[in-house]
């Protein structure tokens, strides 16, 4: 039995990761600081030698929004060094080597460490969930008007789909960069805002706004999108029927 260790399996990519390579006959240990089985805070990495001791691939999905994903990643790379571990997989985004963003840059950096980290790896890069803009757009309606950035266009795809790809390459071995993996349309934010509304029924004006700076330039010029690789399959009018849905 294929032995593989998911960080972040608590969250909404490395849950649905674990729950396919269980369904596949994996033996999966979910890595989180609150797994009931491998607690482990990626911060400090105390605890991740006997997490990492004996697996055949690690899926690394935990991410710090806040910061810190390269101090993480490099306890963990260290863990896998020590125990051998053929292959690291990891997520990263569309992007991350264009768009002058501070967490972006961190997910390039760690990126670089995995790739020189003397393992075997495989990485790939996808386009924003539709749950981070469900969430995007939900946090901006609580204002009596909706505002979104104005020009900027999203590709969001379905994390299921994500999870079914990282799920597939970790029962293979480390083959390096893969294809990313983008949402099948690329839309304006501001119709996504209009199709969010009509999904869960509120009465809000879309107003576009007109913000500054250089990573505000780089989503007007789309550096974030993969339209190349518009390979999934669920719209975001699809997720959002799924969340939404009344009994009955």
């Amino acid at each position: 039995m294929t032995t593989i260790l998911v960080t972040g399996a608590t969250g909404t990519l490395g849950r649905q990761v674990a729950e396919r390579l269980r369904t596949e006959g994996a033996d999966v240990r979910g890595l989180s600081r609150r797994s009931p089985s491998y607690a482990v805070d990626l911060r400090d990495g105390k605890g991740l030698d006997r997490a990492v001791e004996g697996a055949d691939a690690i899926v690394h999905c935990a991410t710090a929004p806040r910061g810190g994903d390269d101090l993480a990643a490099g306890y963990l790379i260290e863990a896998a060094r020590r125990a051998g571990t053929p292959h690291l997989l990891y997520i990263s985004i569309v992007g991350v080597d264009r768009l002058p963003l501070g967490y972006y840059t961190l997910k390039h950096r760690v990126e670089r460490m995995i790739e020189d980290s003397g393992l075997g790896w495989t990485i790939l890069r996808a386009t924003q969930f539709h749950d981070l803009v469900l969430r995007v757009l939900s946090g901006a309606a609580k204002l009596p008007v909706l505002p979104v950035p104005s020009g900027v266009r999203v590709q969001p795809v379905d994390s299921g789909e994500v999870a079914d790809r990282l799920a597939a390459l970790a029962s293979g071995g480390p083959v390096g960069r893969v294809p990313d993996l983008g949402g099948p349309e690329v839309r304006e934010l501001d119709d996504l805002a209009r199709a969010f509304l009509r999904a869960t029924g509120r009465r809000r004006r879309v107003v576009p706004v007109r913000l500054a700076g250089r990573a505000y330039a780089g989503y007007r010029r789309g550096d974030h999108l993969a339209p190349e690789h518009a390979t999934g399959n669920a719209t975001f009018e699809e997720f959002l029927d799924r969340r939404h849905r009344r009994p009955g």
